[in-house]
Parts: C-alpha cells; structure tokens; sequence
C-alpha cells in the first residue's frame, strides 16, 4: 500500500503507521476531517526530554498535548454502557414452522450487557486511543472497546498512537530503559495482539511514535 496516498509525508519521518483492515483508506476516503485533525494533533507532537522522564500515567504531561488540540476540535472521551433486551417470539401455531408471532411472549433484560468500555477520544465514528507507558494489557482494553463500539455500530474505524521501538535509542542515552520496559506499551506489544485479531472486525490504524518528535 502507497501510505504517501493516505498520510501527509512530514508525518512519515515522525512516525510509523501499520493499516489493519483497510483503516487508512476508511479514514481518507469516509472521515477526511477527522483524520486532517488527527494529523494536525501528530504534526505538532513534540516531546522534550522533561516529558519523558516525568511519571507516566495521568502524571504524563504527554496526553495532555494530544488534549490541547482535539478537544477544542469537538474530540470528547467518552465512556459507554448498555443493557441488552431479549425479545422472546413464540411460532403462531404448533402447524406452522418457522411462523412466528407479533408480539414476544417474553421479554428479559440483561442489564450491564455491555458496560466500562472507554475511548480516549471519540468524534463522528472514529476512536483515537493513546498509550503513551502503561502496561501493555492496557492494549487489550483498548481493542476490546473499540471492538465493541464498532459491533454496535458507534464507530467504524479506530486509531492508536503509541511509542515506537525506536525511542528506546533515547531512552538508554537518558538511563531510564527500565522505566519504558518490554512489558509496557510499545508498538511491538500491539501489532501482536491486532496480527492476533483482537480487534475483530473493526479497523485499526496503529501509529508508533519515532525519535524524530523528540526535541
């Protein structure tokens, strides 16, 4: 796939891009102002060293610069829940197969059927998650919500910022390897669980940070 198609080529120095299920041409083709948003967002990343060394989790000075420029956009996290309502039809008479009635003779709510799933970042029908250094089953959470916001057709492609391998060069210059270990999320930790499938169906583009947004 020619990614200089899709993706504005100052980005390709900066960052790495891996395309599961066609999410770059979704992007480009059906949500042209989400993804012109989301490259702004990537165009202005930059990281100085004090960011890198700060805490990580909501501590990390770094989601917030992905915050600065998207939620005066409209971009919003957003969390969902839902309960499930079963519909229980009975056949009209003992006769006829596969007839069924109007109206179910018995209905069940499964309540929480689906509940906790939470996107960084939602706008029209594209998720955008960042993990900048959690640990990496946190990438199970995030293609699990995603999965499940596209089955329930709340969004149909998803994107995913984090670091590259290649940031570990800096990262042992600065003597801080252990903090950004091989259990925390990387972009190695992700591409195996989406070559695993565990988007299901839902599009992803994953993005790998490069030490080329590194003042």
């Amino acid at each position: 796939m020619e990614k200089e198609k899709y993706i504005d080529l100052n980005l390709l120095e900066k960052f790495e891009f891996y395309d599961y299920g066609h999410a770059l041409e979704i992007l480009h083709e059906s949500f042209p102002e989400e993804w012109k948003e989301i490259q702004e967002a990537l165009k202005k990343l930059k990281l100085t060293t004090s960011d890198i060394t700060k805490a990580g989790g909501n501590e990390s000075p770094i989601p917030k610069k992905f915050d600065d420029v998207l939620y005066p956009l409209g971009w919003r996290e957003i969390r969902i829940s839902g309960d499930l309502l079963v519909k229980k039809y009975p056949r009209q008479t003992a006769q006829r197969r596969g007839r069924f009635a109007n109206e179910p003779f018995e209905t069940e709510m499964i309540e929480g059927y689906i509940d906790g799933h939470n996107i960084d970042f939602l706008k029209n029908k594209v998720a955008f998650d960042l993990e900048w250094n959690s640990k990496d089953q946190t990438f199970d959470r995030d293609l699990l919500a995603m999965r499940t916001y596209f089955d329930c057709g709340l969004i149909d492609v998803g994107v995913i910022v984090t670091r590259s391998k290649d940031l570990n060069d800096i990262f042992k210059e600065m003597g801080i390897m252990a903090k950004y270990g091989a259990s925390t999320t990387w972009i190695g930790k992700l591409l195996y669980r989406l070559d695993s499938r565990r988007n299901g169906g839902c599009p992803i583009l994953a993005i790998g940070i490069k030490k080329g947004c590194v003042e």
